[in-house]
């Protein structure tokens, strides 16, 4: 056997497959673009403000900068190829988030309006900690911190498949655990959830937040496992193919899960959000309306005889019919004052708001969190809330454009899903806000004050950066285009 090494005949015979551009220089230029939106958002608020200091508001931005160029350089390194807006809309999300709590955070303090003592005097937001906003920053070096660890250690997605029954366990566990405790650790004030866990001397935790991003990826697994026995048609109804009934069995699973959250969280927002993804889910994978026709007739007759059984879900729908009734307004403990109160605030924000520090939104309760949508729209008005919508918008597209590229089934199954989940749960926060379904307990991404929301969105950012840089990175050049050809010949 003898053997020859020689230039392969192909090298210069073809053109070179095209490389994908990184575009990473776009990243680069949409953050400059989004810093200098935040920047003027901050520098806005403070003059309209008293007592306020350039050096405060300097150090809360080259904080934040550098957190965010920080993601942006790990990006280059670990994700080269990673779609060029998710960081910046992220980022202009979260700078924004952090310029509202700080407004909040002034009202009452340094001869600034905030809501009103017995007397009359302002004093500052009481659900809000003196150091709100520097928490705040923290934990948005938590998120991104979470953010670059999973592009290091998370170099490629289909791996989560293997653990799809845990991750699915995990999620559950998560989700139920508020149910399980006293409402003195998991109930929010006001608003009769059980949604989150208190931890004396360090805050709260919303375990629900993470339960999203492991469900979803747990749906995605199983969902890939069986796509095909969910694709099989049974009887034809009305023109719409039914599924066989054997296989309404994970369906019914789901809906009975969302359901228990409903009746003993008294969680609409979760339970409506877990529903949906595991519907849009179950539509990406088999490709039957039918499937989206069981989910939602189902979760609506679900939560309709909730709210007759029981007094705390009657309580969540009487309010969002009737939130300016005596018995809800005026009488008792005023359950529909918190709906109220924003409801005002951004009807006085009118076309173009009042502009950043001129309104009053201190006094909508929890307006830093469940309402600070609401808080939006007084001082931006309905174009700033507009704008607001469409950067979300924006970042459902690039998730959903992510899901086309991929043509790993998993992959595609997981960048979907947790798109559809993010719109859901904006569809679900600004609809509570603006009364088009009833108020849910959740939080707005990015923009609300706390740390599991803020944390778990910049995960799901990283899991799309991820998924997109999989996506669109060149595949590895043939044996052709390194030169060298072996040529092998038997005697």
């Amino acid at each position: 056997m003898s053997s020859l090494t020689m230039p392969s005949p192909a090298l210069g015979g073809q053109p070179q497959e095209e490389i994908t551009a990184s575009r990473r220089r776009t990243e680069l230029s949409m953050l400059v673009f989004a810093f200098g939106l935040v920047a003027f958002a901050f520098t806005s608020t403070a003059l309209s403000l008293k007592g306020q200091h350039a050096s405060t508001i300097a150090e809360y931005m080259i904080a934040f900068i550098v957190t965010v160029l920080g993601a942006h350089l790990a990006v280059r390194r670990w994700a080269p190829y990673a779609d060029p807006l998710l960081l910046p809309l992220g980022a202009l999300l979260n700078g924004l988030g952090l310029v509202m709590i700080y407004r909040l955070h002034e009202a009452g303090r340094n001869g600034n309006p905030g809501p009103t003592n017995i007397q009359g005097n302002p004093i500052p937001i009481t659900t809000l900690s003196s150091s709100a906003v520097i928490l705040q920053i923290v934990y948005t070096v938590i998120g991104i911190g979470c953010f670059v660890a999973f592009l290091v250690f998370v170099r490629e997605p289909r791996v989560l498949q293997r653990y799809t029954y845990l991750l699915g366990l995990i999620g559950v566990v998560l989700i139920a655990l508020p149910a399980f405790l006293p409402t003195s650790i998991s109930g929010v004030p006001g608003t009769g959830a059980k949604i989150q866990i208190a931890i004396p001397g360090l805050g709260s935790i919303q375990p629900e937040e993470f339960a999203k991003l492991a469900l979803a990826a747990s749906f995605a697994g199983y969902l890939v496992a069986k796509r095909d026995v969910l694709s099989l048609a049974g009887k034809r109804v009305l023109g719409v193919d039914l599924p066989r009934g054997r296989d309404l069995g994970p369906i019914a699973s789901v809906w009975l899960v969302a359901l228990l959250l409903l009746v003993f969280e008294s969680d609409i927002g979760t339970s409506a959000v877990f529903m949906g993804m595991f519907v849009a889910m179950i539509y990406i994978a088999t490709s039957r309306t039918s499937w989206l026709l069981i989910g939602f007739t189902a979760f609506v007759v679900g939560a309709f005889a909730a709210a007759e059984l029981f007094s705390h879900v009657h309580t969540r729908f009487s309010v969002w019919l009737h939130p300016f009734s005596t018995q809800n307004l005026i009488d008792g403990t005023q359950p529909a004052y918190q709906t109220a109160q924003g409801l005002y605030g951004m009807a006085s924000g009118g076309l173009l708001g009042r502009g950043l520090g001129n309104g009053q939104p201190y006094f909508t309760p929890l307006v830093q969190s469940d309402f600070i949508f609401s808080g939006f729209g007084e001082e931006l008005g309905l174009a700033g809330v507009m704008a607001l919508l469409l950067i979300y918008g924006l970042l459902v597209q690039r998730g959903l454009r992510i899901a086309f590229m991929i043509k790993d089934p998993y992959s595609k199954l997981l960048a979907g899903g947790l798109s559809f989940m993010l719109a859901l749960q904006i569809f679900v926060i600004v609809g509570g806000v603006t009364r088009l379904i009833p108020l849910t307990g959740i939080t707005t991404p990015f923009l609300s004050q706390g740390g599991s929301s803020l944390v778990a969105s910049w995960i799901l950012v990283g899991v799309l950066a991820r998924l997109s840089d999989t996506a669109r990175r060149p595949p590895p050049r043939p044996i052709q285009e390194e030169g060298l050809t072996q040529v092998v010949s038997l005697k």
